[in-house]
């Protein structure tokens, strides 16, 4: 086991120091860069991830006194909710009730992304907006209701909190951001991109395996199966 340590511990030293000289300009073959090993567990991890993706050393906590470091975080930060604004099936959610307060209105958070009344795109009777931390009516102009309002939503999640697809691929997306920004290399920024658009491929795997897409549609709260041709073989 001590020996397996080491042999890891040695591995990622010559990684690191393969990502430094590659950055600085010297040749280095691209398959040494292909395998950074990713933790994604929590937002420091990324941070790291991120940061040995453009040949710094790891952080043991998060200092935004450090410039770089802050700029990084903010980078992650921005991907994130990038990434979460384009509504996926984990972070949307429908039938979900808005009370009324005491005034009429109603108070929205800063984890909602988007909203829409449910099914209103069969009848467009309100366009809803946030306005003011309250949700307004755009075609009625007015921010006061006299009844709770039913709302699909797309939510805002902590980073943590969210599949490791997604997780992975914002790193990427944050990873050639930071490449961009920061180091004047374009075949790293270019790796990096390439990492991004995998990781991009295996997000969407992950979505349509979860949320069960189907190009015909279904009614809500109905079964539907596909046509499946191979059962007309069955005797």
């Amino acid at each position: 086991m001590l020996v397996l340590l080491v042999m890891l511990h040695l591995v990622t030293t010559i990684q690191l120091t393969l990502n430094l000289l590659f950055i600085r300009g010297l040749r280095v073959p691209l398959f040494f860069m292909a395998s950074t090993t990713i933790d994604l567990d929590t937002e420091l991890s990324a941070v790291n991830s991120i940061l040995g993706a453009i040949g710094q050393s790891p952080l043991t906590t998060l200092n935004f006194d450090n410039p770089e470091v802050a700029m990084i975080y903010n980078l992650l930060r921005d991907a994130n909710v990038d990434t979460q604004a384009e509504g996926w099936h984990y972070n949307t959610e429908q039938h979900i009730k808005f009370a009324i307060d005491a005034n009429g209105r109603i108070a929205i958070g800063n984890d909602i992304l988007s909203m829409d009344l449910h099914n209103n795109y069969t009848k467009r009777s309100s366009d809803l907006v946030r306005r003011n931390g309250f949700i307004y009516d755009k075609i009625k102009h007015t921010d006061v209701f006299t009844q709770d309002l039913e709302l699909d939503v797309v939510r805002l999640y902590n980073f943590e909190d969210l599949p490791i697809p997604f997780r992975r691929y914002i790193t990427y997306r944050a990873s050639r951001v930071a490449a961009t920004k920061l180091v004047a290399n374009p075949q790293l920024v270019k790796l990096l991109a390439q990492q991004e658009a995998l990781a991009r491929a295996t997000l969407m795997e992950y979505e349509c395996n979860q949320s069960d897409h189907s190009m015909f549609g279904f009614e809500e709260g109905s079964t539907y199966q596909t046509y499946q041709p191979w059962t007309n073989l069955r005797r």
